[in-house]
């Protein structure tokens, strides 16, 4: 009765869940592997491949994920190389893995709606490995179950497009995503940062793959015109965006600066009780749109820096970064406005931003400062990589 009181039935209700979650053991739904599919470094082996490829045959190139939701970054990255290996003759199947079951004609219906330029088959890893001549682990958690599957002959190859331990504090997780990294297979790292970490902290070889930025969606339209109010890309359940520390900032901004409308793309952070516009989900040409309307926006990121930050800029809008090594590793735009990593910093620069008025030349000054260029480039990369491994006899036993 005291919590219902001075809390509400909301508050009680939440304090009730947490006691059956704890009660229940459920935390365990939050390992994101089934135990038997947790491989070791020390006992890698996979089979050898049966010999070089004819140039002249195309490759069958499976790649191993998550399920994707509607306007993934990470699975967009990956899909953006899938259909670089269509193009040029290859044939993409996209392995799901989800430890307790796939719906997979689900989450086939969400990849033909989202990415529609997919041919690649889709298929529950539950039904077993088709045969390939290279193997893609995508994540952590899809390295150990690729490892985990030896007896497949092919090439095992890693992309990885952040330093996942970080994701975890210390402990089996953090352990765990680490040692993916000893696992022998060839590891492509996207950006300077991911790169480092892994060569620093396990010694791993790696290849370097350059940021891209999605240029034929995200370009500046509104180059002239006025400009109102910021926005913020919020994914709460994703730590490393730092969806509370944004919304205590904005929180602050709207005392300050009332009459600027914050825009939410996803969920609002419940540290948040500034009024927003809140977008649930917009697909990217509608994201360009938005962009091309605010003077600044809130692009977190305390590891690999967030494609949203990019984006943003090439649209006019200026994103407000956390000032950290790490996030600028591979962010060199000049037009970026770095803060420090409080609520107080955050909306100081916000408020900078939207004080130094809305008439588009801080907007059309970032937008025509590009630094990173299209995708084209990295997809090419990943291409020759992935030939050049598929055609060449491996064994690892």
């Amino acid at each position: 009765m005291r919590i219902a009181l001075t809390g509400g039935v909301n508050e009680l209700v939440k304090r009730v869940a947490r006691k059956a979650y704890q009660a229940s053991g459920a935390e365990q739904l939050d390992f994101p592997l089934r135990v038997q599919d947790v491989a070791d470094s020390t006992k890698i082996w996979w089979t050898e491949s049966a010999g070089p490829v004819d140039p002249g045959r195309p490759l069958t190139v499976s790649w191993i994920c998550a399920p994707p939701g509607p306007g993934s970054g990470g699975h967009t990255t990956m899909f953006r190389f899938i259909r670089r290996l269509e193009a040029a003759g290859h044939t993409c199947v996209v392995h799901l893995y989800d430890p307790y079951g796939v719906q997979l004609a689900d989450f086939t219906a969400i990849i033909r709606r989202h990415w529609p330029e997919i041919q690649a088959d889709v298929t529950d890893i539950d039904s077993g490995l088709c045969d390939s001549d290279v193997f893609v682990a995508t994540s952590w958690q899809t390295a150990h179950v690729l490892a985990s599957r030896p007896q497949k002959a092919g090439r095992r190859v890693y992309f990885v497009q952040d330093y996942e331990p970080y994701f975890y504090p210390r402990g089996s997780e953090y352990a765990l995503a680490e040692d993916t990294y000893r696992f022998g297979f060839e590891i492509l790292a996207l950006g300077r940062m991911v790169h480092d970490e892994i060569v620093g902290n396990t010694g791993a070889h790696c290849v370097l793959v350059p940021f891209g930025c999605d240029v034929d969606t995200y370009s500046l339209t509104n180059d002239n015109g006025r400009r109102h109010g910021v926005a913020f890309y919020s994914r709460p359940t994703t730590a490393r965006r730092g969806s509370t520390l944004a919304g205590l900032a904005l929180d602050l901004f709207h005392e300050r600066r009332p009459n600027h409308t914050i825009h939410v793309i996803g969920a609002r952070p419940f540290s948040m009780s500034a009024p927003a516009v809140v977008h649930p989900h917009l697909a990217p040409a509608e994201l360009a749109d938005l962009y091309n309307t605010t003077i600044a926006g809130i692009g977190m990121s305390f590891t690999n820096i967030s494609l949203v930050v990019e984006e943003m800029l090439m649209c006019g809008t200026i994103p407000v970064v956390n000032d950290c090594g790490m996030a600028r590793a591979d962010m060199k735009h000049p037009g970026v406005a770095w803060a420090a990593p409080n609520p107080t910093a955050i909306a100081d620069r916000l408020c900078e931003l939207v004080d130094a008025g809305s008439n588009g030349s801080l907007s059309a000054s970032a937008a025509a400062d590009r630094r990173t260029g299209s995708w084209d480039r990295s997809a090419d990369m990943v291409v020759d990589i992935l030939e050049n491994a598929g055609r060449i006899s491996v064994s690892r036993q």
